[in-house]
């Protein structure tokens, strides 16, 4: 098969040809250029950093397989390959142990005033403890939002810390409470209850801002929040409002809404016509990063070596599956 494969580091191409080496491979620097074409290719393999759209499907007329190398799927307009008979494949699992442990370097980063600490040596030269106390984890209750591979992880640090867990997921596993030790609580309950919210959720237009406004306002008052997961499950300008109040007493945040528009402050600047909206998202992002109880990431939860071998192993595995005609972890 012709395999059209977006890459983000240059090692990622010897990695797949070399075990996929019946296959002829094409490789380009991701995200997906829009000048790229290819009429006989018929997979093409992406990450989360690449929009497949309608328009780029055009673009790719024989595919028969999308390869993510995620287990996020929301930048493939999925009901579009299916209207072209194209199979989308995704990685179920690579990193539960792994997002759960960003996790926790966030809450440990905010608990315990890290970032503070090391700002205060390097760019002050101070030993000065003065503002740097913080609050031990152990007795705290963390609100685990999504008890799949990632919340279950969790939940399972969450123990080793001492605290006491509450969770929320829509569909609860059996017998998963007595193995791991939480309870299941509506997300109200959850909300109500939690010194930290961990959200563990996927995106869906059922979870798109579970975190909102009003739900916002249910949140104990002084809580933390934790976000590795997508950011569209938390509504922006709510998040502001909430740490601007006090609601939250800060925030964790590895995903936001519209990450791309950090970047993009001069266009928006140089524009005759700005987006409203997106004024107001770029304002929104900069607040984040600016405020000094908020910890903003660049999607990094995911990146350890390990990780993205088991992600690249996965994908492997998707295609050559599809090859002998036994596709393996479609979605869609």
């Amino acid at each position: 098969m012709r395999i059209i494969y977006f890459y983000n580091e240059d090692w990622e191409k010897e990695f797949m040809a070399t075990r996929l080496s019946e296959h002829q491979f094409v490789f380009y620097k991701a995200p997906i250029d829009p000048q790229v074409r290819d009429e006989q290719a018929e997979v093409l393999s992406v990450f989360v950093n690449a929009p497949v759209t309608a328009q780029t499907l055009d673009r790719f007329p024989n595919l028969k397989l999308i390869a993510t190398r995620s287990t996020g799927f929301d930048h493939i307009d999925l009901a579009e390959a299916k209207r072209r008979g194209i199979i989308v494949t995704n990685v179920p699992t690579y990193g539960e142990n792994t997002i759960a442990e960003f996790a926790f370097a966030l809450i440990l980063t905010l608990s315990r005033k890290i970032y503070d600490s090391y700002h205060r040596i390097a760019e002050e030269g101070s030993f000065s403890q003065e503002g740097l106390r913080g609050f031990d984890l152990r007795g705290k209750v963390l609100g685990v939002v999504g008890t799949g591979h990632i919340g279950q992880h969790a939940i399972r640090m969450a123990n080793g810390f001492g605290m006491r867990v509450v969770a929320y997921d829509p569909f609860p596993k059996e017998g998963l409470v007595d193995q791991l030790g939480f309870a299941y609580v509506s997300f109200e309950d959850l909300l109500a209850q939690a010194d930290i919210i961990t959200l563990h959720a996927p995106y869906n237009e059922h979870t798109h801002h579970m975190l909102n406004r009003e739900t916002m306002k249910r949140i104990k008052r002084g809580a933390y929040l934790i976000n590795t997961a997508r950011g569209g499950l938390v509504e922006t300008v709510a998040l502001v409002e909430a740490l601007s109040s006090g609601q939250l007493a800060g925030a964790g945040i590895e995903v936001m809404e519209e990450e791309k528009l950090t970047g993009d402050k001069a266009e928006l600047i140089l524009s005759e016509n700005p987006d409203r909206d997106k004024l107001r998202t770029v304002l929104a992002n900069q607040y984040f990063i600016d405020h000094p109880r908020v910890i903003v990431t660049p999607h990094n939860a995911f990146n350890t070596q390990e990780a993205v071998e088991r992600i690249l192993g996965t994908t492997i595995e998707n295609i050559h599956s599809f090859g002998t005609g036994n596709p393996q972890n479609m979605v869609g």
